[in-house]
């Protein structure tokens, strides 16, 4: 039924595309062949040797009866098809609100699986992402005091995060400090923590060790969940299968960047593509509410390009004092509907018009761009930052897909560049 040359196979379930790619080039990196699919896939997919199994959905802020459905749809695939640990995979901010969807998630593939207790950390150290005392941090400050706490749908106002979760899901949570991490006591703060009726275990994590001390401790765990750095640490604890060099970029064919990310990193990195003289269009939503004629205005403006501009960006990334505005104006679930939507025909169209690489910065705009182009899956490839790779498809389509926060000012320009980065 599965086919792995170490240990059984590693079943991923991701919140988003982004963090799909993330989790999958983090399990690469430690020799585990990986296949990413968008969506689960349907009965009879063929699934040449693997270890590790990773599917991208995109439910992290879904109504929680959707995002608890796809995921119980994704695990019974996966179990199917050999998994013998699964990992949820969820954002290192811990991207979710009040109601979910971390929680809900958790509690129905705990109750699937009978799975008495889940140890988890959204610890990531390269990314700066760090959790200590159960609180967690970026960079030197906390969740609720970073650029997390205005973000336009998970805005993250609390950092303990035994408190966000218990407010979303019906379970306890606590915490493994970071003393008993390092004492390598983790499965016994564990097993004291399920004696008091704990289910959820927050596992402090400040450096990579720390991670790597965690995937060793929780190896044989059936359910585990985080961000990429404890996936990782649990690729490092099983022997590594002979994977080949990842596969670049082509470096011919057109190219394209679409950005829909309002996050600081992503601000920057739009920036820079516009001042480097690249050829920017910008979705506006206020003066056209309209996802049809959005699109339509958007290609007929890439048409009217002439040769040697250099790969184009079409964006709807906005500052917080304009993203407030258009919230206001049409709601946030309205606005975002309406540009995802609008970039998905965009994707779409720049297809149909021969571009074979696309670069897309944030989550949901990733999502509506693999969704809107009916892309199942693609093979890990190079990466073009720290845990943002190239995802090449059997059509030859290549998709650059990053998180808003991830990358370098210059990771939008360089990665749309004729010899794209990540690429000797």
């Amino acid at each position: 039924m599965f086919d792995s040359n170490e240990g059984p196979v590693i079943g991923v379930i991701a919140d988003d595309v982004t963090g799909a790619s993330d989790v999958a080039v983090a399990l690469r990196r430690r020799g585990l062949r990986t296949m990413l699919f968008f969506g689960t896939p349907p009965e009879g997919t063929d699934l040449p040797g693997h270890d590790a199994l990773v599917i991208a959905l995109k439910t992290r802020t879904v109504d929680r009866r959707e995002a608890v459905a796809w995921s119980l749809a994704a695990l019974a695939w996966l179990r199917a098809r050999g998994a013998g640990q699964v990992y949820f995979k969820y954002c290192s901010t811990f991207d979710s609100t009040a109601e979910g969807n971390i929680g809900p998630v958790l509690d129905a593939l705990a109750d699937a699986m009978d799975v008495p207790m889940v140890a988890m950390t959204p610890s990531s150290p390269e990314h700066g992402r760090t959790q200590y005392n159960g609180y967690l941090f970026v960079g030197d400050v906390l969740l609720s005091e970073s650029h997390m706490r205005h973000h336009p749908l998970t805005p993250m106002t609390d950092s303990y995060l035994p408190r966000v979760l218990e407010s979303q899901s019906a379970y306890r949570a606590g915490v493994v400090p970071l003393a008993e991490v390092r004492r390598g006591e983790i499965g016994r703060r564990l097993a004291e923590l399920r004696g008091q009726g704990v289910r959820y275990a927050l596992v402090d994590a400040v450096e990579d060790d720390d991670l790597a001390a965690a995937g060793r401790a929780l190896a044989g765990a059936p359910l585990v969940a985080g961000a990429a750095g404890l996936a990782g640490g649990l690729a490092a604890a099983r022997p590594s299968s002979s994977y080949d060099d990842a596969p670049a970029p082509p470096l011919t064919g057109s190219a394209a960047v679409l950005a829909g990310s309002c996050s600081a990193r992503t601000l920057e990195q739009v920036a820079a593509v516009i001042e480097a003289g690249r050829p920017a269009h910008r979705l506006d939503v206020l003066a056209d509410p309209d996802e049809e004629s959005l699109a339509k205005a958007a290609l007929d403006w890439y048409d009217a390009l002439g040769p040697g501009s250099g790969a184009p960006i079409v964006y709807s990334s906005l500052e917080p004092a304009a993203l407030r505005r258009v919230q206001e104006a049409l709601g946030g679930e309205r606005s975002a509907a309406i540009l995802e939507s609008a970039i998905g025909r965009v994707a779409r169209g720049l297809v149909e018009r021969g571009v074979t690489r696309l670069v897309c910065a944030g989550g949901e705009t990733s999502g509506a761009v693999v969704g809107a182009l009916g892309v199942p899956g693609g093979v890990i490839g190079a990466e073009a930052a720290r845990g943002v790779p190239w995802i090449l498809t059997a059509s030859g389509l290549a998709l650059l897909l990053k998180s808003g926060n991830f990358g370098e000012p210059g990771l939008l320009l360089e990665a749309s560049a004729t010899t794209p980065m990540g690429v000797s």
